[in-house]
């Protein structure tokens, strides 16, 4: 190659390559826009003059055309040049060689450049400065998504306004829609994801077409890139195009299933297929799941759980495998995750004892890093759950006990209701749990609400505590008119019945006799007429021709509790029956058909209005005998009287 055309070569390529270089020939001389030398077509002509292969001079000659097409800084090139400069003073068999193996490609600083910006607007800006591929595109979407992920509430919808007013936002949407067909799957499934959750309209054109562009390209969409996909589609609005794409997908991944390698994308195949397949469907995710377990993760666990309560699919084998991973790394998991795991067991009806036990004493034991919110939120979902976390009551009350008045009125009214609900004995603490309780919310007195006065009063009267003040207040005429006034729902007739029923029945020592007024009790109807025919039978079959026992049904009691089986057995040893109360004179056995849900879970302990209701029977001298659904079904008939028989009369079983 003569000098001339390298020289032309070389001129050529340096217009081409960089834009931000107004290069111009004067004599021999190549200049910058600000007339600062860098290199003469003199030197150029001596180097490629030297005895070199046409393979070192094409090395070369790309080498400078690649140090050209970067956007750098000018302190940054101005220093390149001089090292340039200096290797170029080198003998001539060593000055190709340092050149070329010195100027190999490079990152872009794109890419550091973006990694530093902390919001939407800083990518912007970075945008305006940088001419980008279809790949920058996708990154740069995706980055000012996960940067606004990581801001506070507050500042989320500040920052999401300047990213739609700021000048470069439309020209990088507009980028995204030239660029879609020329990006790799990946890209434009990050890039409509960030776009979806960064708010861009998703009816809008540029949202529409990177919809079309992956229903033509689905086919060759990876494992990743669909669950990319599909992440993005569970949270868009449905449309036509999104419609479509959606069985596309669940097509493509139910082909795919036997394949799928990672657990994350099993579960992002469950959130799409799993709500609404068939049974066959569902059975064959339960035990691709099952294969992959020992791959499971802490976090896999937590979101197969997660997945499991959001498309209602349960799986005993699944959640076992996933609480017992969570149990053993309790110390690993955050508060959101630990409460949404709990929450997604409440959807989904599974309670492992282990599991919640372990999240109760490992609360307990931890009790300084929490707040008195996500104590009173994890008390709420316990109670949920109906399942009484002893070691985490035991310890928050000695919490509040401290310091009472750190407890917002909602956290007192949360705390109130999870103990009275779940009746947890505190034992020697009661009273002062108690006292402390009250005062804490007389001092919330004149900011509270009647409905809240109302909840307050009955949850300390299922505790059998009777604080005169809060009473008071409650039943002044003015607080009665207030909830008269109201829609008067259900739930607060209950309650009210239940106050009325404490007050009549455990006769606290009040300064003066209070009573409900009766147009707060609303009519009350019984919750079921007939007996369960199985409890009968079984009654009937325990009793036998006993001539000192009678048998009653379904019998209304003070009219507010009915007692399903009642058995009146005579007293012995009363030489004059006639001169006693029939209380005296008889035991009443009051049998009590119970459902699951009056007791806590796993353990034989009343909780709630049924606890109330057996401490009231007690009070007007029946002894309650609980029978739950599990009794009567537990194995053989003869046990099953039997077991019925050590209930009623445990002083004559055989």
């Amino acid at each position: 190659m003569s000098i001339w055309a390298t020289e032309k070569v070389i001129k050529w390529s340096l217009r081409f390559c960089s834009s931000r270089f107004l290069w111009q020939q004067r004599g021999l001389q190549v200049t910058t826009a600000d007339n600062k030398s860098f290199l003469t077509l003199q030197q150029f002509a001596h180097i490629l003059g030297s005895r070199q292969s046409q393979k070192s001079i094409h090395r070369s000659l790309v080498s400078a055309v690649r140090f050209f097409s970067q956007d750098r800084n000018y302190s940054d090139e101005l220093e390149d040049r001089k090292h340039l400069s200096s290797k170029l003073s080198l003998p001539a068999e060593m000055q190709f060689d340092e050149v070329a193996s010195e100027q190999k490609p490079k990152r872009s600083p794109f890419t550091d450049y973006l990694q530093l910006c902390d919001s939407p607007s800083d990518v912007l800006d970075l945008t305006c400065k940088y001419s980008l591929t279809g790949h920058q595109v996708s990154n740069c979407l995706t980055k000012m998504w996960s940067s606004m992920k990581k801001m506070s509430d507050d500042k989320r919808p500040y920052e999401l306004q300047l990213m739609f007013e700021h000048q470069a936002f439309d020209k990088l949407l507009q980028k995204a829609l030239n660029s879609v067909n020329r990006m790799r799957n990946d890209d434009i499934a990050y890039s409509l994801l960030s776009m979806v959750n960064l708010g861009v309209p998703q009816h809008s054109r540029v949202v529409q077409t990177f919809l079309r562009a992956c229903q033509e390209k689905l086919n060759s969409f990876d494992e990743k890139g669909l669950s990319i996909l599909a992440s993005c589609l569970e949270h868009m609005e449905e449309s036509a195009n999104v419609n479509a794409l959606k069985e596309g997908v669940r097509l493509v991944f139910e082909a795919q299933l036997p394949g799928i390698q990672k657990v994350m994308t099993l579960q992002t195949v469950m959130r799409i297929l799993g709500k609404d397949a068939s049974k066959e469907l569902k059975w064959k995710l339960e035990q691709k799941a099952l294969l992959m377990a020992d791959q499971f993760s802490l976090p896999n666990a937590q979101h197969m759980i997660y997945t499991m309560a959001k498309i209602g699919f349960y799986s005993k084998p699944l959640m076992q495998v996933c609480s017992k991973k969570i149990t053993e790394n309790l110390h690993g998991i955050p508060f959101n995750r630990l409460y949404d795991v709990l929450l997604s067991c409440k959807e989904l009806l599974y309670r492992d004892v282990d599991m919640l036990t372990g999240i109760s004493e490992y609360t307990a034991f931890t009790l300084d890093i929490w707040t008195n919110k996500q104590l009173s939120l994890l008390l709420s979902v316990f109670e949920d759950l109906l399942f009484c976390p002893d070691a985490l009551m035991e310890a928050y009350a000695g919490k509040m006990i401290a310091n009472p008045d750190a407890l917002t009125l909602e956290d007192l009214l949360c705390v109130l209701r999870v103990y009275s609900s779940l009746n947890y004995d505190l034992r020697d603490r009661r009273q002062q749990f108690l006292d402390c309780l009250s005062d804490a919310l007389v001092s919330y007195l004149p900011k509270m609400s009647g409905f809240d006065l109302l909840k307050a009063v009955y949850g300390l009267c299922v505790m059998g505590h009777f604080p005169a003040a809060l009473l008071e207040q409650l039943l002044q005429s003015s607080t009665v008119e207030q909830l008269l006034a109201t829609k008067f729902p259900k739930e607060q007739e209950m309650m009210f019945r239940t106050i009325d029923a404490c007050l009549r029945f455990d006769r606290p020592h009040l300064p003066q006799s209070l009573t409900v007024p009766t147009s707060l009790l609303g009519t009350f109807t019984p919750n079921h007429q007939t007996v369960n025919p199985w409890l009968s039978l079984w009654l009937q079959k325990v009793l036998g021709d006993q001539a000192d026992t009678r048998l009653q049904e379904t019998v209304l009691v003070e009219n507010i509790y009915i007692i399903d089986g009642l058995i009146t057995k005579r007293v012995p040893n009363r030489s004059s029956v006639t001169e006693l109360s029939p209380a005296e004179s008889s035991q009443r056995i009051a049998v009590i058909y119970a459902p699951s849900s009056g007791f806590c879970y796993g353990t034989s302990k009343p909780r709630g209005r049924f606890a109330v209701k057996i401490r009231h029977l007690k009070t007007l001298g029946y002894t309650p005998v609980p029978v739950t659904e599990k009794d009567l079904q537990s194995e053989s008939e003869e046990e099953r009287t039997e077991n019925l028989r050590g209930r009623i009369f445990p002083d004559h079983t055989t």
